[in-house]
């Protein structure tokens, strides 16, 4: 009969969101996947069967707890361009806590040119996003707020690059404000 488990397997995937934001996939070895949850290497395989499906579960929840945090602005009532710039402000003020960077652009970089599964997770993830802003987007075109010339889905994918971007510079040491810099422009563009 086995034996029940003696782990929350939703905290040690929450430490390995963090462990594999802060060194990324290939950064990160099982030893230090077993140092972040506190589990042995027999637990971490006997639950998630191995580091890439445990990377998989971590990535998926870290995109749930950062969709829902962008979800929750660009659903709500203000207008277009307030959302953006809330969108913004967020990366400039990214809790202290938080490793710097993106877990999702990382793992762009890193795996998905290599690995066709967490590619795939990835796709999914920025089709989500990017149908999101185009929809504030023309609503902000119907609404008078954005020119009604510029291309809602453009606008789209130029707000995730722009997000994208922002989340690079600060892993690579940017100061705040050159970060506001960058979300001032971002918001004189639209």
């Amino acid at each position: 009969m086995p034996r029940p488990r003696q782990f929350d397997e939703e905290r040690a995937v929450d430490a390995a969101v963090r462990a594999f934001w802060t060194a990324g996939y290939d950064g990160t070895s099982t030893q230090d996947l077993c140092e972040a949850t506190g589990l042995g290497r027999s637990s971490i395989y006997n639950t998630f069967s191995s580091k890439h499906d445990l990377f998989q579960q971590a990535l998926r929840r870290y995109m749930t707890t950062k969709n829902a945090a962008t979800f929750a602005v660009l659903e709500g009532d203000q207008p277009a361009k307030s959302k953006m710039r809330t969108l913004l402000q967020q990366v400039i003020e990214a809790p202290d806590g938080d490793p710097m960077g993106c877990l999702v652009v990382n793992s762009i970089v890193e795996l998905a040119p290599r690995d066709a599964d967490v590619a795939a997770v990835l796709r999914d993830d920025h089709e989500l996003r990017l149908a999101a802003l185009t929809t504030v987007f023309e609503s902000g075109r119907r609404a008078g707020e954005i020119d009604k010339a510029k291309d809602a889905q453009a606008l789209a994918h130029f707000m995730i690059a722009t997000i994208s971007g922002m989340r690079v510079a600060a892993r690579g040491g940017a100061e705040r404000a050159t970060l506001e810099a960058i979300a001032s422009t971002a918001l004189a563009a639209l």
